[in-house]
Protein backbone atom coordinates (compact mmCIF):
# COMPACT_ATOMS: atom_id res chain seq x y z
CA UNK A 1 0.00 0.00 0.00
CA UNK A 2 1.45 3.56 -0.75
CA UNK A 3 1.65 5.73 1.90
CA UNK A 4 0.22 9.18 0.35
CA UNK A 5 -1.05 11.99 2.78
CA UNK A 6 -3.27 14.85 1.81
CA UNK A 7 -2.97 17.47 4.66
CA UNK A 8 -6.13 20.25 4.29
CA UNK A 9 -5.09 23.06 6.91
CA UNK A 10 -8.46 24.72 7.35
CA UNK A 11 -8.65 25.48 11.05
CA UNK A 12 -8.93 29.13 12.31
CA UNK A 13 -6.95 27.78 15.61
CA UNK A 14 -3.80 29.27 15.80
CA UNK A 15 -2.36 26.51 18.35
CA UNK A 16 -4.06 23.96 16.26
CA UNK A 17 -2.68 25.03 13.01
CA UNK A 18 1.37 25.38 14.38
CA UNK A 19 0.76 21.82 14.73
CA UNK A 20 -0.39 20.76 11.32
CA UNK A 21 2.29 22.79 10.20
CA UNK A 22 5.30 20.90 12.44
CA UNK A 23 4.07 17.55 11.22
CA UNK A 24 3.80 18.56 7.66
CA UNK A 25 7.24 19.93 7.51
CA UNK A 26 8.80 17.13 9.73
CA UNK A 27 6.90 14.51 7.58
CA UNK A 28 8.02 15.78 4.36
CA UNK A 29 11.99 16.30 5.36
CA UNK A 30 12.16 13.18 7.15
CA UNK A 31 10.41 10.77 4.32
CA UNK A 32 8.08 9.59 6.88
CA UNK A 33 5.65 9.08 4.10
CA UNK A 34 5.76 7.97 0.16
CA UNK A 35 4.32 11.40 -0.55
CA UNK A 36 2.59 14.30 1.13
CA UNK A 37 0.37 17.55 -0.11
CA UNK A 38 -0.34 19.95 1.65
CA UNK A 39 -3.79 22.10 1.09
CA UNK A 40 -4.95 25.32 2.95
CA UNK A 41 -8.62 25.56 3.00
CA UNK A 42 -10.52 27.65 4.34
CA UNK A 43 -10.15 30.03 7.91
CA UNK A 44 -6.57 29.38 8.16
CA UNK A 45 -6.00 31.44 5.36
CA UNK A 46 -6.84 35.04 6.57
CA UNK A 47 -4.95 33.83 9.98
CA UNK A 48 -2.11 33.28 7.87
CA UNK A 49 -2.26 36.68 5.96
CA UNK A 50 -2.63 38.57 9.32
CA UNK A 51 -0.89 36.97 11.54
CA UNK A 52 2.90 37.66 11.06
CA UNK A 53 4.01 34.82 13.95
CA UNK A 54 1.84 32.06 12.40
CA UNK A 55 3.39 32.92 9.02
CA UNK A 56 6.99 32.99 10.31
CA UNK A 57 6.15 29.41 11.19
CA UNK A 58 4.65 28.60 7.73
CA UNK A 59 7.82 30.28 6.29
CA UNK A 60 9.73 26.90 7.25
CA UNK A 61 7.17 24.34 5.17
CA UNK A 62 7.55 26.59 2.06
CA UNK A 63 11.28 25.50 2.23
CA UNK A 64 9.89 21.94 1.54
CA UNK A 65 6.47 22.37 -0.20
CA UNK A 66 5.04 24.80 -1.68
CA UNK A 67 1.05 24.45 -0.42
CA UNK A 68 -1.63 25.50 -2.10
CA UNK A 69 -4.49 27.69 -0.84
CA UNK A 70 -8.19 27.82 -1.55
CA UNK A 71 -9.06 30.48 -4.46
CA UNK A 72 -12.64 30.73 -3.06
CA UNK A 73 -12.16 30.92 0.40
CA UNK A 74 -8.93 33.68 -0.18
CA UNK A 75 -11.06 35.67 -2.78
CA UNK A 76 -13.57 36.27 -0.11
CA UNK A 77 -11.34 37.17 2.26
CA UNK A 78 -9.40 39.39 0.55
CA UNK A 79 -6.46 37.47 1.05
CA UNK A 80 -5.57 35.98 -2.06
CA UNK A 81 -2.72 38.91 -3.43
CA UNK A 82 -1.29 38.14 -0.20
CA UNK A 83 -1.07 34.54 -0.64
CA UNK A 84 0.86 34.30 -3.61
CA UNK A 85 3.14 37.52 -2.73
CA UNK A 86 4.39 35.27 0.20
CA UNK A 87 4.86 31.82 -2.20
CA UNK A 88 1.83 30.13 -1.94
CA UNK A 89 0.00 28.75 -4.96
CA UNK A 90 -4.17 30.24 -4.65
CA UNK A 91 -6.35 28.16 -6.86
CA UNK A 92 -9.34 26.45 -6.64
CA UNK A 93 -8.78 23.08 -4.68
CA UNK A 94 -12.27 21.21 -4.49
CA UNK A 95 -11.74 19.62 -7.66
CA UNK A 96 -7.97 19.04 -6.64
CA UNK A 97 -8.67 17.83 -3.44
CA UNK A 98 -11.04 14.99 -4.75
CA UNK A 99 -8.72 13.95 -7.01
CA UNK A 100 -5.86 13.81 -4.38
CA UNK A 101 -8.07 11.65 -2.58
CA UNK A 102 -9.31 9.60 -5.70
CA UNK A 103 -5.52 8.87 -6.21
CA UNK A 104 -5.33 7.56 -3.10
CA UNK A 105 -4.24 10.17 -0.61
CA UNK A 106 -5.44 9.60 2.62
CA UNK A 107 -6.83 13.20 3.97
CA UNK A 108 -5.64 14.39 7.49
CA UNK A 109 -7.76 17.61 8.65
CA UNK A 110 -6.66 19.86 10.79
Amino acid sequence: MSKKVLIIISTAEKEKALTAIVYAKNAIKNNWLDDIKVVLFGPIEKLLAEDDDLRSKFDSLLKYQKPVACKFVSDQDNVSDSLSEMGYEVEYVGKLISDYIGDGYVPMVY
